[in-house]
């Protein structure tokens, strides 16, 4: 048997040799139009690394990461312990896949994850968030029998067909036709709504975000367990997407655990789960529940897909447990989260573009709002005329071209800059933060002046590509 030299592949001099191609090539080979999208607002720069909170671009330059991969890197970009257990498992030729066999990793993910959920009994690793979603959909209605699933307005699950039957933007559908049947949408945080949906014929789940990521809207305690409750009369499975909101982000190891006696029949994981290393997801979920899915020996793989449970991200999500309670990232999330919301909120009332601040840990959104004096609410009102999600860009770009920090929009046609830094932050990051936004703010009670300009060159920009 042949062996294949070192010298026949180098990663490490491909990348160096192209690195600088990387807009051209996904230009010719990707998606033409995310690069175009991406040098019309200023983010197409050429990162070279991450570590941490931050990102390296070829000049040497860094900047402070306030998106970490739309929440994937809660314990920090290439994080030394996540890198070691990539290391230590490459190491173990372990057998994973034997389709018709078991190995031990899952069963230690599994162990883990149930520790921190006492209520469930049973893990299912998938590879997405998404997958997550679908495998949900399918356990209710078999748990069930039933079709109807409810979810609210605003929500986003995912973009495979069942999660986008799920989801309250439109902006995600448009063009994909018809959808999953059985899905009705409720508006969030309303009770009475929500009973009416459940009065209105048999329901197998409610979906719901802890916190929406679009908007950064903060379930209530009220809401949650009012939601729990009908789930219970009714009979339905009560369904909680942390795929976002958990692995530590609001400053529990779930959102849901800041409510005293929630307890969902299935919580959806994925994102940081492993760290941001590896696609992963896991739905956790009731003996019951499963037992109804897997309920007989020829239905034991009735679902299941190539990749789930792969070993490699298994031993990242080991490895990421342990980052986010040995270092304290939990803590260390409720504590900045708090420094940063009050820091959020002061600017709010302090600057007449602001709005409101509002979040959870980690997860935090800063609302911009119409202003009062005539020439900036003029302004404000054209550039909305023009394009409903333009003006928080305003703010944004500057954020990125002057003071280094990444950040990003809340949701289409949304005045919400939203705020998801991993969780390693301390507070020099956070008073960095705050200090930039500040001096963004000022810049933008000018008019006319810079963040103006920005927006008005942008508006330009979309009218003339999206004709």
């Amino acid at each position: 048997m042949s062996t294949v030299s070192n010298q026949d592949f180098d990663l490490k001099r491909l990348v160096a040799e192209r690195q600088d191609e990387r807009h051209d090539l996904c230009r010719k080979y990707l998606n033409p139009l995310f690069v175009k999208t991406l040098k019309a607002v200023g983010f197409d720069r050429h990162y070279v690394r991450g570590q941490g909170a931050w990102l390296w671009d070829r000049q040497g330059r860094r900047y402070l990461d306030f998106l970490s991969g739309y929440g994937m890197f809660n314990v920090g970009r290439n994080h030394p312990a996540i890198k070691q257990a990539v290391r230590d498992y490459l190491e173990l030729d372990d057998p994973w896949k034997i389709q018709m066999g078991a190995t031990a990793l899952p069963g230690l993910l599994a162990e883990k994850l149930l520790e921190h959920v006492p209520h469930l009994d049973r893990a299912h690793f998938t590879n997405s968030g998404a997958e997550c979603v679908e495998t949900a959909l399918k356990f209710a209605r078999c748990a069930t029998g039933r079709e109807r699933v409810i979810y609210c307005d605003r929500a986003f699950h995912g973009l495979t067909y069942g999660a986008l039957s799920l989801n309250g933007c439109q902006s995600f559908r448009e063009g994909f036709v018809s959808f999953l049947p059985g899905p009705v949408s409720v508006p969030y945080g309303e009770l009475d709504a929500l009973y009416d949906a459940f009065q209105k014929g048999p329901v197998a789940a409610l979906i719901v975000e802890p916190v929406q990521g679009k908007g950064v809207y903060p379930g209530t305690p009220s809401f949650l367990l009012g939601a729990q409750e009908m789930c219970r009369q009714f009979q339905a499975q009560f369904i909680v997407d942390e795929i976002q909101t958990g692995m530590g982000r609001t400053g529990k190891l779930f959102s849901f655990q800041h409510v005293p006696n929630l307890e969902p029949d299935m919580v959806l994981i994925a994102k940081s789960l492993s760290g941001g290393m590896v696609p992963v997801g896991a739905v956790l979920s009731r003996q019951s529940v499963h037992e109804k899915v897997f309920s007989r020996m020829d239905r034991c793989v009735v679902h299941s897909s190539t990749f789930g449970q792969g070993g490699l991200a298994m031993a990242c999500g080991l490895a990421t447990l342990h980052i986010l309670f040995e270092e304290g990232l939990i803590d260390n999330a409720a504590v900045q989260g708090e420094r940063l919301l009050a820091g959020l909120t002061t600017l709010a009332k302090e600057f007449e573009l602001g709005h409101e601040a509002r979040g959870q840990g980690l997860m935090l959104g800063f609302e911009l709002g119409r202003p009062q004096s005539l020439s900036l609410r003029t302004a404000w009102s054209l550039l909305h005329a023009a394009d409903g999600g333009l003006f928080p860009q305003a703010v944004i770009m500057p954020l990125l071209d002057r003071h280094r920090i990444l950040t990003q929009v809340a949701g289409h046609h949304l005045d919400v800059i939203k705020l998801l830094p991993t969780l390693t932050i301390g507070q020099a990051e956070v008073d960095l933060f705050l200090q930039a936004l500040s001096e963004v703010l000022e810049e933008c009670h000018r008019f006319p002046g810079p963040a103006w300009t920005t927006a008005k060159r942008l508006m330009k920009y979309a009218t003339r590509h999206n004709k």
